[in-house]
């Protein structure tokens, strides 16, 4: 593919989606020129290291610009020399508007937002748009696409677009997309419901993946320790987790946890950890690097992800690159990476009681937690290696840059 490829997302970098950061990084050590857009500019607390502050620096934000009026007008008046598509653009946006005078208001601000990104793609001679999340800034991607002229694609991975897939339009994204890059078997039989028969083939199942040389696998010794990883949000269960720790901090007196990550609950799980008396187990720390998550899990004996709904989490793979058990709960494409009994336990979202036992098993068993930890660096090697995953993916930008029919199986 000739000329630089742009990837979109509603906030980029962030601390939450590291793993957006590493596919871009990883199409760049393939030689792929690749540029980066925001609409939104992301929060200092997310910056949280080296990669995300230089990832930022060379991002292009795309609501700032449009907040701009001159360099609107100035955009819109580039664009307007192909009248024809941008009033196609247009009539798109209205079409594709849900219903109710907010959600139209919405819609004008994501065309606009669209004419930003259109006349910047233009202007530094992008040749394709790939948008990851397919909510919100991928309607921009579609609009944009269709003002510029420039195709796109997008990352679909679910579940919450799910819930709404008639709001975002996700059957026009799907039609009007060279091809739907996919995280999982479960997310490309969800985007095959809203979709027509047709368009099949170009849903292709494209991994998030890890660098697993970057984990290190070595067994650890000390007290009984335990992570979670995660956005600190009403969807990843924290709650579940201190009461099962509640249940558990008589018999394990030495047991510490520590949460990574930030969020809207934060202060009210703060609270939750006080009632149940754990201040003393668990540790909020906050946002962390890739390379500090990479330390953490390190001296932790196992992962927790009591999630209600996932995707396929990356941090399940960084947990099993290195080394560790996981203990997560069996919701959608989790399946497809955890197998349980081997190298995690999956357990019933909400259970707490169940929970504990998964944890308390996992605890009570070195010889078994270092087995778990083979199986599953090996799952992670084999299956979600980001080098592979990339290369694969950037196969799947040439083919369709180039107009072919398809571009085979995946390997």
């Amino acid at each position: 593919m000739t000329g630089p490829l742009l990837y979109l997302t509603g906030e980029y970098p962030r601390a939450t989606d590291t793993f957006i950061q590493r596919e871009v990084a990883a199409l760049r050590a393939q030689g792929i020129t690749v540029m980066t857009a925001s609409i939104r500019r992301t929060g200092p607390e997310h910056l949280v290291g080296e990669e995300q502050i230089a990832e930022a620096a060379q991002t292009f934000h795309v609501l700032e610009a449009a907040k701009h009026p001159l360099r609107l007008a100035a955009a819109k008046l580039r664009l307007l020399r192909h009248p024809g598509r941008f009033f196609r653009a247009f009539a798109l946006a209205w079409r594709t508007a849900p219903g109710g005078l907010r959600n139209w208001l919405w819609q004008m601000f994501y065309f606009a937002e669209a004419i930003m990104l259109a006349d910047h793609m233009q202007r530094h001679g992008v040749r394709h748009l790939h948008n990851h999340i397919a909510k919100a800034s991928c309607t921009v991607a579609m609009l944009a696409s269709e003002l510029s002229g420039i195709p796109y694609s997008f990352t679909l991975h679910g579940p919450d677009i799910f819930f709404a897939p008639d709001h975002w339009r996700l059957d026009e994204k799907i039609a009007r997309a060279r091809f739907v890059a996919c995280i999982s078997e479960f997310c490309r039989a969800q985007a095959m419901i809203f979709s027509d028969r047709a368009l099949w083939d170009k849903l292709h199942i494209v991994h998030c993946g890890i660098d697993p040389a970057r984990y290190d696998p070595a067994p650890r010794q000390g007290p009984p320790h335990l992570t979670f990883v995660g956005r600190l949000a009403a969807v990843k269960g924290v709650p579940v987790l201190l009461e099962a720790l509640s249940f558990l901090k008589g018999e394990l007196p030495r047991l510490r946890v520590t949460l990574i990550g930030d969020g809207p609950e934060r202060a009210r799980l703060e609270q939750d950890a006080a009632d149940l008396g754990l201040r003393d187990v668990v540790d909020f720390a906050g946002y962390r690097s890739q390379s500090e998550v990479a330390r953490a899990l390190k001296v932790t004996d196992a992962l927790v992800l009591p999630s209600f709904a996932e995707g396929v989490p990356v941090v399940l793979m960084e947990a099993m690159a290195a080394g560790r058990p996981v203990i997560t709960t069996g919701v959608a494409g989790v399946s497809e990476l955890v197998e349980h009994g081997k190298s995690g336990f999956l357990v019933p979202p909400g259970d707490a009681q169940r929970l504990a036992q998964a944890i308390r098993a996992v605890l009570a068993d070195p010889d078994r937690r270092i087995e778990m930890g083979r199986t599953g660096r090996t799952r992670v090697v084999e299956d979600f290696d980001i080098g592979k995953e990339a290369a694969w993916l950037g196969r799947l930008f040439e083919v369709y840059a180039d107009g072919a029919a398809h571009p085979g199986k995946r390997p």
